[in-house]
């Protein structure tokens, strides 16, 4: 698939996660302030913080996509990896802290809320469940086949997300139905402060994730031993010293190699070599557009 086809599908993903969220945010508002249930409202707050996320991966996909310049002459791949990271972030902030306040809140106070209300806040749940579960699959359809650094961290925070929430609405109409039924405001403080404990893993495990790859990460063993196996096929290499590789991007490798060149290659032909292995490398791997090689034992050009 094309690196343009990956991004719109990963986009229109993104696009039906946003759709869901706000649509169910506004729902799950609604209903927690009738209702005065604090699952409901951490549920809201969730579902809010996932919208805004989502429009920061909006700005990730656009911005990762500009050519590189001057100023950044490796491109700007890592875009994704930041606004990942602050992703993350409004996840931790908007969701897990504000669960954890309604949790907290809810276990110092002694009202009783709507029956009727709660009615209406478990079919909000209802509904957000089976919008959530939608986009989710939506998001694992795309995700298939696929592992790893392979999957787009804008995809990578959509199939989080839904999986938190199909989770988090899970717990919350567990919370609001045992509150029903026993009359115990302690479940539904249970189940805020549940949720609160699953958005800040969340939001932890992303952000460890776009922080590796912020700071630098290489390619899978895998394709390493690949590139390595390619250098040691060309006739012209004696032995590959050292590999070094680092993802710029979805769609960009930094290959750095050092080499020793086989016994009695005139020098004169040492740039004609490294130029036709890196352009053969580019070709089997589309991906590895930043290829260096150091040619560690090149005998010195004549009248240098």
């Amino acid at each position: 698939m094309s690196r343009s086809a990956a991004d719109r599908q990963t986009r229109f993903t993104v696009l039906v996660a946003l759709a869901a969220n706000l649509v169910i945010a506004a729902a799950k508002t609604t209903g927690g302030l009738i209702s005065g249930s604090p699952a409901l409202l951490s549920e809201a707050a969730h579902s809010v913080a996932d919208s805004l996320n989502e429009i920061f991966l909006l700005a990730a996909l656009r911005r990762s996509r500009r050519p590189a310049d001057a100023r950044h002459p490796f491109g700007y791949g890592k875009e994704r990896y930041f606004w990942a990271l602050l992703a993350a972030v409004g996840i931790f902030v908007m969701g897990g802290c504000f669960s954890f306040y309604q949790g907290l809140h809810a276990l110092r106070r002694d009202d009783d809320e709507s029956p009727s209300g709660y009615t209406a806040g478990l079919i909000v749940l209802g509904v957000a469940l089976i919008a959530e579960s939608t986009s989710l699959a939506r998001a694992l359809h795309q995700a298939r086949g696929k592992k790893g650094a392979a999957i787009d961290p804008a995809l990578r925070t959509v199939i989080a997300e839904d999986s938190t929430a199909v989770l988090g609405v899970s717990l919350a109409i567990a919370g609001m139905s045992l509150h029903l039924a026993t009359g115990s405001v302690v479940w539904e403080a249970a189940a805020s402060l549940g949720i609160g404990l699953l958005l800040v893993y969340v939001a932890f495990r992303l952000g460890r994730n776009a922080r590796d790859l912020l700071i630098g990460e290489s390619v899978d063993p895998e394709l390493q031993r690949e590139l390595v196996g390619f250098l040691m096929r060309q006739k012209e290499i004696d032995n590959v010293a050292e590999l070094l590789t680092m993802r710029m991007g979805m769609h960009s490798v930094l290959v750095a190699a050092r080499i020793d060149l086989a016994p009695g290659i005139d020098s004169e032909r040492v740039e004609e070599v490294s130029m036709r292995i890196r352009h053969a490398m580019c070709e089997q791997w589309p991906q590895a557009d930043q290829v260096f090689l150091d040619i560690t034992n090149a005998p010195p050009r004549i009248g240098l």
